[in-house]
């Protein structure tokens, strides 16, 4: 029998934006950012309220195709939970379509603010496997999803079956480690991009990949200066060039000039991991010349979630 909420329930869950394939890592590794998304919820007796501030602002969705609204429900119904009505607050920081999990933080969020109503019943919450499970079902892969919910970085794979099982485990980042993420004015979407990849790669390609990746497990945790060869990458970045090709450019400079830079999944957003304390002029020169917006970031938490907090807050 499934449980209708009471109307006044409230919660609210911050989630962070993340980073995906880290050059090698192809819809495997991911990275949680230090920028977040605020989602506020309140049950009440019937219909949907939907604000959205910030990012994506007059631009999604208000109804109940919002990616944020289907987590939350989808979230209820794996505690045996519907709400009557909803009331949805976002609070959005994470730029859109640039390759930085905006559409993740989104479904994890919901997810993780519906485990703050179900908190206030006799119902269980779901835990952070559930939460990777549930929230890869969303994106098809557990890469960026993965890293919303564990924050940090994730190694994350899929288990073959009927209904494919999405898991993930952390790594801890080596703490020499600074991030450095370049956000273009531009958008682009994953959709868009991935048409782009070939459908089968040759065995050395493979292979090249197979390598850094391995690599970069390492690089990441235990050994930063290995971080140029680890991130080196054939089978997606080369081939999302042309569609991005500032982007391109600006992930090349920044190689030539010593830092580990790679596409922010699917672009057109550059991430750079480095030891250095600042970005050389060179790279802050074209970043400023060609529209992008250059912040240091720090490594992003887990997604959090807080009960009975007023929905306005």
């Amino acid at each position: 029998m499934t449980l209708t909420l009471p109307a006044g329930l409230v919660s609210k869950a911050t989630v962070a934006a993340s980073s995906a394939n880290l050059g090698p890592g192809f819809d495997s590794l991911g990275l949680a950012l230090s920028i977040y998304d605020e989602i506020a919820v309140e049950s009440t007796e019937s219909g949907l309220v939907v604000e959205v501030e910030g990012e994506g602002a007059g631009q999604v969705p208000t109804g109940p195709e919002h990616l944020v609204v289907r987590a939350i429900e989808r979230g209820l119904a794996a505690a045996g939970v519907q709400a009557g009505g909803l009331i949805v607050r976002c609070r959005n920081t994470i730029p859109h379509s640039r390759g930085l999990g905006s559409s993740a933080a989104a479904v994890v969020g919901g997810l993780a603010a519906a485990n703050g109503l179900v908190a206030q019943t006799d119902s269980a919450p779901c835990d952070e496997q559930t939460l990777v499970q549930l929230s890869s079902e969303f994106e098809g892969h557990p890469d960026n999803a993965a890293a919303a919910v564990l924050g940090g970085g994730v190694v994350s794979w899929t288990e073959a079956g009927a209904a494919p099982g999405y898991c993930a485990a952390g790594l801890r980042l080596h703490p020499a480690i600074r991030l450095y993420v370049a956000i273009p004015e531009i958008q682009s979407s994953t959709a868009e991009t991935r048409v782009l990849l070939p459908a089968q790669v040759s065995h050395d390609d493979a292979r090249f990949n197979l390598s850094r990746a391995a690599l970069l497990v390492v690089a990441l945790t235990e050994r930063p200066d290995l971080l140029m060869a680890a991130t080196e990458d054939v089978l997606h970045q080369p081939q999302r060039a042309a569609a991005m090709p500032a982007s391109a450019e600006f992930l090349g400079l920044l190689r030539r000039c010593g830092l580990a830079a790679v596409l922010s999944g699917a672009g057109p957003a550059v991430l750079a991991l480095t030891t250095q304390s600042t970005l050389p002029a060179q790279a802050r020169e074209f970043a400023a010349s060609h529209g992008f917006t250059v912040r240091q970031v720090d490594v992003g938490e887990a997604v959090r979630w807080t009960s009975g907090v007023p929905a306005s807050a």
